[in-house]
């Protein structure tokens, strides 16, 4: 209920997507509308869960357990965190400055991870946006597969990348509630 209707850290990269050429991303556009949807009918949106989803789940404590033993740290796990018109689902916070996410990943894409060595492309706008959101520091994103080497990096706050970050929700905001506004004022009105 603390998430209906607010962008949040786990779709900041479909915020910050675009399409072809000037075209907004379809990816965009429907997390936008569904937004829109919560708004204006007060109901969450379905959220489609997939195998991949739910072993996610299921490996996440295993995968916690390995990387506190492995840092030496109590990592606290956290509800929704709600900063304004956006917010986060935390894996874990650590400490007063640091944070965690937590992703399994099936080992072929594991041993690619393990290989570049360096914070996935796929999830910065959800590791800066925790940090931002959760006004941490830092924050360690955990690769986990049973039997291979634990993916860890930590990520340190880049102010300029925030900005970027923060300006793409705020627009992202804006039009959300134009769209939220145009629905809610919408009317019969003849064919031209």
């Amino acid at each position: 209920e603390a998430r209906r209707g607010i962008p949040t850290a786990s779709e900041f990269a479909a915020i910050m997507s675009s399409g072809r050429g000037k075209a907004e991303s379809l990816t965009r556009r429907t997390y936008l509308n569904k937004l829109a949807g919560e708004i204006i009918t007060g109901e969450a949106m379905e959220q489609a869960t997939t195998y991949h989803m739910e072993r996610g789940k299921i490996m996440e404590a295993e995968a916690r357990k390995l990387y506190s033993f492995l840092t030496d740290t109590d990592p606290q796990q956290v509800g929704f965190i709600r900063n304004g018109n956006k917010g986060a689902s935390p894996d874990s916070l650590i400490g007063t400055d640091g944070g965690l996410e937590i992703k399994t990943k099936l080992p072929h894409l594991m041993i690619g991870l393990l290989k570049a060595d360096e914070l996935p492309e796929d999830h910065k706008a959800q590791v800066y946006g925790c940090m931002w959101i959760a006004e941490r520091e830092w924050w360690d994103i955990a690769c986990y597969w049973p039997g291979l080497p634990l993916f860890a990096k930590r990520a340190y706050r880049d102010e300029a990348y925030i900005k970027v970050l923060s300006d793409a929700v705020d627009k992202f905001n804006d039009e959300l509630a134009a769209t939220v506004e145009l629905i809610r004022n919408y009317g019969i009105k003849e064919a031209a």
